[in-house]
């Protein structure tokens, strides 16, 4: 499985980085709010600067040409871009050119299997089922997950599942056994899989027995 953060926060960005096992980055425009940006152009930028893996970056525009013309402003940014559109049927339209310009597309809130269907049939690169938000409203988002594996292991489809809208590290072991390709998971949960109490109990009676060891010697 893939790890992707889920931020436009560059100091998360580069601290997931350090750890070795950063696959990609997602944005979005609530995301770049939250930074304060103004300039989303040299934001993404920076970004893509920071990971060799695909960077998400989200079209405004919600009409198809809008969306084609602004995803290949987008693309143009840098070579790791993979354009980010919402899954509707101007999404959907703007994804099958785009993939035919041979650029990389991210198919995001979806929260149906058809849904997922679609978005592989129009060519896209990843589709981002949102697992948390389908858990708020009384939905079981880690079925879509096994429902949209499902669907594109029967028919050999290539596009890729990011597990987005995770909230938990249960949210990404759950994708992991489903054989999700990838989850977007933001900087507090990635820090939370590596954690376990037993591990932290280990260091400190290692730690401890060391010292007394030490100690007996002087």
């Amino acid at each position: 499985m893939k790890f992707f953060i889920d931020t436009a926060n560059l100091d998360e960005i580069k601290k997931a980085a350090s750890f070795g096992f950063l696959d990609g980055v997602t944005t979005n425009p609530s995301l770049m709010a939250r930074e304060g940006v103004s300039h989303q152009d040299d934001h993404i930028k920076a970004i893509c600067a920071l990971t060799a893996g695909p960077v998400s970056a989200e079209v405004l525009a919600t009409d198809t040409p809008a969306m084609i013309e602004e995803g290949r402003h987008l693309a143009g940014l840098a070579p790791n871009v993979a354009v980010k559109l919402p899954l509707t049927m101007e999404g959907l339209a703007a994804t099958s050119v785009l993939a035919e310009d041979g650029l990389k597309v991210n198919l995001t809130l979806v929260f149906s299997p058809l849904q997922a269907l679609l978005a592989a049939k129009a060519g896209a690169a990843f589709v981002s089922p949102f697992v948390g938000r389908l858990d708020d409203v009384g939905h079981d988002g880690l079925e879509l997950v096994e429902q949209i594996m499902t669907i594109y292991g029967n028919y050999g489809f290539e596009t890729e599942v990011i597990v987005a809208s995770v909230r938990s590290p249960q949210h990404v072991l759950k994708s992991a056994l489903l054989g999700a390709d990838i989850a977007t998971i933001p900087f507090n949960i990635i820090r939370q899989l590596a954690g376990h109490p037993l591990t932290d109990k280990g260091v400190a009676a290692f730690l401890a027995d060391h010292a007394q060891a030490a100690q007996a010697v002087k």
